[in-house]
Order: C-alpha cells, then sequence, then structure tokens
C-alpha cells in the first residue's frame, strides 16, 4: 500500500484529538468535585435515610471542599426520587442515599418500576445497617421472644403485629419471623412507620417488628419492651437485648441498611474517591452519634454493596412470595 501523507495527517489529528479527550476527562474526574453535589432522598425529611444523607453529607462536604446538598423528593415509596438519580447523568454530581427497601423489597411487590434496581444505579457504599427488634408494649404477657412463638402457635392468627404497610422493612421482618418460627400471626399494615408505632404504644397491637431508631427513644423511656434483635450479634445500644439466635431462634437476621448509589456509568475513578471520602466520614466523631440513634456504620466496597443488593433482591422475593402478597 502507498504511503498516503493526508491519511497519515488524518490519522495522527485524530489520535491526538482523543488523547487530548482521554487527559481533559482524567483530569475532570481527578478534580471531582468542582461544584456542588446534589444528594437525593426518595423519602420526606426527619427521617432516618435523611438524617444520615445530611450528616455523612457535612462529613464529605468537609472531606471533598464542596457542598453537598440534600434534595427531598418524597413519595410512591420511592418511585419519585430514585428513577431521577437514575435519569441523571453519570458524573457524580447526583448521588442518592437509598433506604435498602426501594432497591430490594420495590422489585418483588410491584408488578412494574420505573427503575432497574441493579442496572441503572452504580454502588459507591453501605453507609448503616439499622437492626430490626421485635418490640412490646405488655411485657408481663410477652416476657420473650418464645413466649411470643408459643402464643402465636396456641392460637394462629389472633396475635397482631403493625407494620408500616404490605412490603415495609417492618412487614419482611415479621414474615421472617413466622417463616422461620411456624408461627401464625395477623398483619395490621399503618400508612407510614409513625402510625404503627403509635398504635403500638397504644396498645391497639400485640407487636411490631421495628427498624431500631424509629422505637429506641420509647424504649429508653420505658413505654416499649425490646425482646430480640433480628441480627447476629447485640448492638452496643442496647446491650441487654438478645439475638434471635440467643433467643434460641437460627436464621432470622435482617437489616433496613441504607446505602449511596451513583447513576450507573459514573466513572470507576469518582466511585472510588467516594468510597475513599465515606469510609473517612464514617471514621469520625458521626460514628457515635449514629450509633445512639440506633444505627451501625457499615461501610463496603462498591462490589460488597452490588453484592448485598442482590442477595437482598432474592431473599425479599422468597418472603414476599411465601407471604402471599400480589405485585401492585
Amino acid at each position: 500500500m502507498l504511503f498516503n501523507p493526508i491519511r497519515a495527517a488524518a490519522h495522527t489529528t485524530l489520535a491526538c484529538a482523543l488523547a487530548a479527550g482521554f487527559a481533559i476527562t482524567a483530569q475532570a474526574q481527578n478534580a471531582y468535585p468542582e461544584r456542588s453535589v446534589k444528594v437525593i432522598v426518595a423519602l420526606p425529611a426527619g427521617g432516618s435515610a435523611d438524617m444520615i444523607a445530611r450528616v455523612v453529607g457535612q462529613k464529605l462536604a468537609a472531606e471533598l471542599k464542596q457542598p453537598f446538598v440534600v434534595d427531598n423528593r418524597a413519595g410512591a415509596s420511592g418511585q419519585i426520587g430514585t428513577p431521577a438519580v437514575a435519569r441523571s447523568a453519570a458524573d457524580g454530581y447526583t448521588l442518592m442515599v437509598s433506604p435498602a427497601s426501594f432497591l430490594t423489597t420495590n422489585k418483588s411487590i410491584f408488578k412494574s418500576l420505573p427503575y432497574d434496581p441493579e442496572a441503572d444505579f452504580a454502588p459507591i457504599s453501605k453507609l448503616v445497617n439499622q437492626p430490626m427488634v421485635l418490640v412490646v408494649k405488655d411485657k408481663q404477657k410477652f416476657p420473650s421472644v418464645a413466649a411470643v412463638v408459643s402464643a402465636a402457635k396456641t392460637a394462629p392468627g389472633k396475635l397482631t403485629f403493625a407494620s408500616s404497610g404490605d412490603g415495609s422493612p417492618q412487614h419482611l421482618a415479621a414474615l421472617m419471623f413466622e417463616t422461620r418460627t411456624h408461627a401464625e400471626m395477623l398483619h395490621v399494615p399503618y400508612k407510614g412507620g409513625a402510625p404503627a408505632v403509635n398504635d403500638t404504644l397504644a396498645g391497639n397491637v400485640d407487636m411490631l417488628f421495628a427498624v431500631l431508631p424509629e422505637v429506641l427513644p420509647h424504649i429508653q423511656a420505658g413505654k416499649l419492651h425490646a425482646l430480640g434483635l433480628l441480627a447476629p450479634k447485640r448492638t452496643a445500644t442496647l446491650p441487654n437485648t438478645p439475638t434471635m439466635v440467643e433467643s434460641g431462634f437460627a436464621d432470622l437476621n435482617l437489616s433496613a441498611w441504607v446505602g449511596l448509589f451513583a447513576p450507573a456509568k459514573t466513572p470507576q475513578p469518582i466511585i472510588d474517591k467516594l468510597n475513599r471520602a465515606v469510609r473517612y466520614a464514617l471514621d469520625s466523631d458521626i460514628k457515635t452519634k449514629l450509633s445512639e440513634n440506633g444505627m451501625e456504620v457499615a461501610p463496603s466496597t462498591p462490589e460488597q454493596l452490588k453484592q448485598t443488593v442482590s442477595q437482598d433482591i432474592k431473599l425479599h422475593a422468597e418472603l414476599v412470595k411465601a407471604a402471599g402478597i400480589q405485585p401492585q
């Protein structure tokens, strides 16, 4: 083939342009963030996920020298805020702090979702684990987990448990409890965690499998009694509350974790930089603050969080199917 100087020059120009483009992209990723970062929380302000987003966001802002601004987009069980993140540019300037259920349980309880929990997001790090705990108002009637199981088996379908709705963490914890202990109880769903807690406090339902932060103040005040944790080990917040294994019931572990995610295809250097910053943030004074509110800091690698999402989707699907819940 004859040498073509015009073609050779064109190839050289293209190669230089590509190299320059890659250099600019790499420089931009190294300089990230160069402006404020939006953190979408698909829940109202004031809840535990919102608090985590704000506390961790403050630390990330201090570490990365740019504001991390929380944007609450609540409603429709996460189906307003979550897809907004999936549709955002994959540049690290729109992130999401999400409870597990929006990425795991939603896939089983809705016929269709405006986002794919695994394909549309790039995991960055788990932030906290929120242990589930079985609480009752009447400790004389239910002094232990074994007493609850015995009463449920004596009168199947008579004992009542509250939840914040079908497919909620509280509901899933109760389903797991029923499945593992072969106890049959009656589900009383509410529109949110607060009314479920209030009716448990009032004695209108027998028990609640609660996310620990939402009932911790009532436990500490002696208004509710913690019988058992659905966790592999005890928590420092409630050192005298046994795990389900210690109570004689194995394979009863469920965490309402909260994690940090970016849109899919966000460059790996940005994911890695955010992961390092999260680890630094969670290894600071906020560790004590979160612990005092019933949350356990639980930083992870992006790969570990991806695996957790995948495993929990399967586990929650099994629980929903066993309960006979029909997708909405």
